[in-house]
Parts: C-alpha cells; sequence; structure tokens
C-alpha cells in the first residue's frame, strides 16, 4: 500500500474524533454559546468508555457511558454560564482542565491496557475500486458519523428545532420576547455537545487506538474547536475540515512508511501547524465570518 492509499483509508476514521467533537460543538455555538472545554470533555469521555469497555460492558456501553459521562460535565458548564452568567471562555477552560485531571485520575490503574476495536465493514463493490476502495471499508462508527453528520446538517437547516436554536445563538432577546426559552434550548445544545465530546473521546480509545494512555487525546478537542470556525459554522463544511485533518495526521505515519527523513516532532505537529494556517486564511475573510457567524456567541443571557 502506498501512501496515496494509505491516507484515503484511514482518513475517514482519522477524521472521526474530529468530527464528532465539531458537530456537538457547532450545535452548542449555534446556541450562542463557546465552550473550550471539549478537550477535557474527550478525555473524560475516552477514560470511562475504555474503563466499560475494559471490564466487559462492550463498545455500545462503552459508548453510554462516555456520552453521559461527559454530557453531566457539560452540565456542570452550563449551570455556571446560564445560571451565574459566568465568562464563558473562563469557564470552559476550567471544565477542560477539570476534565482533564479526572481522565487521568480514573483511569490511572489502566495505563498501557488494551481493548478489542471494532471489525471493518466494507461496501460490496465499492470497496474494490482502485485507490479510493480504502475509503469504502470502515468500522460502523465511522458510518454513523456520517449520519450524524447529515442529521445536524438538516437539524439546523430544516427543522423548526433548528431555527429555534439558531434564533436563540443569533438574538437572545427576541427570542425570548416571542415565547422561546432561552436558557432551555442552550442548556439542551450544550448537553448535546457533551454528549458528542465524549463520543468522540470514546471512539479515540476503544476503536481508533484501542488502548488507554493518559493525555491520548492529544489537542483534538482543540482543533475539533477551530473546525468549527474553519467550517464557518456550518455541518458540510465541518465534515470536509474534519477529513482534512484526518489526513494531515496521518501524513506523518505515511512519510515514516515511505522512508522520509524528518524529525518526528516535525511530523507529530502538522495538525496542529494546518490548524493555524487555515485559521489564519480563514480569518482574513471577514465578509465569510460575518455571513456565517453567530452574533451573539458567547454573550451571556439576562432577561
Amino acid at each position: 500500500m502506498n501512501a496515496v492509499d494509505f491516507i484515503l483509508a484511514g482518513m475517514l476514521a482519522a477524521a472521526t474524533p474530529f468530527l464528532l467533537a465539531a458537530l456537538g460543538e457547532l450545535v452548542v455555538e449555534r446556541a450562542g454559546v463557546l465552550n473550550l472545554g471539549v478537550e477535557g470533555l474527550m478525555a473524560l469521555g475516552a477514560a470511562i468508555a475504555f474503563i466499560v469497555t475494559y471490564h466487559g460492558g462492550g463498545h455500545f456501553l462503552g459508548f453510554v457511558a462516555a456520552g453521559v459521562a461527559s454530557a453531566l460535565l457539560s452540565l456542570l458548564f452550563a449551570f455556571i454560564v446560564l445560571g451565574f452568567r459566568a465568562n464563558q471562555v473562563a469557564a470552559g477552560l476550567a471544565i477542560g482542565i477539570l476534565g482533564q485531571g479526572l481522565s487521568a485520575l480514573v483511569g490511572k490503574t489502566y495505563e498501557s491496557l488494551t481493548v478489542k476495536g471494532l471489525p471493518k465493514l466494507a461496501i460490496p463493490g465499492l470497496s474494490d475500486i482502485p485507490v479510493v476502495g480504502g475509503l469504502f471499508v470502515q468500522d460502523i462508527v465511522v458510518w454513523l458519523s456520517l449520519a450524524v453528520t447529515l442529521g445536524v446538517w438538516f437539524l439546523l437547516s430544516h427543522t423548526r428545532a433548528g431555527l429555534t436554536i439558531r434564533a436563540v445563538g443569533e438574538n437572545p432577546k427576541a427570542a425570548h420576547a416571542i415565547g422561546y426559552s432561552v436558557i432551555g434550548v442552550r442548556l439542551a445544545a450544550i448537553a448535546f455537545g457533551g454528549t458528542m465530546a465524549g463520543f468522540a473521546g470514546a471512539y479515540a480509545a476503544i476503536v481508533y487506538t484501542p488502548l488507554w494512555a493518559d493525555g491520548m487525546i492529544a489537542g483534538r478537542g482543540w482543533i475539533a474547536i477551530a473546525l468549527v470556525v474553519f467550517g464557518t459554522w456550518l455541518a458540510g463544511r465541518v465534515f470536509l475540515g474534519a477529513c482534512l485533518f484526518g489526513a494531515v495526521s496521518l501524513m506523518g505515519l505515511a512519510a515514516q512508511a515511505t522512508g522520509i527523513d524528518l524529525p518526528s516532532q516535525i511530523l507529530s505537529s502538522l495538525p496542529y501547524l494546518v490548524t493555524i494556517i487555515v485559521l489564519g486564511i480563514i480569518s482574513a475573510d471577514k465578509r465569510l465570518l460575518k455571513l456565517n457567524g453567530v452574533a451573539s456567541l458567547g454573550e451571556p443571557f439576562e432577561r
């Protein structure tokens, strides 16, 4: 398998943790809340999922437990920023640190242990296509993440609930004046974002790299937050961005496999370098950011 085949075959799987976390954060930000604690939520979800799966709970229960644990931690964030109208940036950073600390605490005795991953499911016919056939050989979670992407796009673009979420994010006072529960909508969005971050962490720990190591999320949560801006708050563009970062994260392994002599530190830093470059390019287009940006993002709601 050459480098191109290797990257195409693994791109969707590598993109899935980014994609799941970014889709959750997309809904949260569309509701007008900025949650910078995604990294900690993913780390906690990863630890809980690994522990449940390692003790025989299976992958399904591992994902459920991860989603519940991260949702509960995200509700603590909601209580702080919605109940006390605290600064969302500071509260998100605190929750992120707390999540990472909790993951290190509960996962300490499981360091370097492994669990069994999930089998790959191939689409007959398509998986035999030269070069791109590897794209159609993925585990069930990858296929489900594509369905979730379509679901989030449809929710935000073609449903009354999506219109309500966007209205609350754009002008919460006007939404409240016409009878929408701004706090209720934002609370639900935060819980959804926490659940998705938990799923993303679970995928990283028990499917993509089925082992536990402290710090294994390794910045994926921060890249997921950046992906929402990269995708200009649109689900389709977030998906494309996740695929880009998934491919970039594999370039280091592909380079080593082909004998390219580059320091491992440079190869491992590629996703973060790309993040900086892409955000710089996106931020230069003020018109694009204003067109799709959320007007009340990060602002507390007061009746």
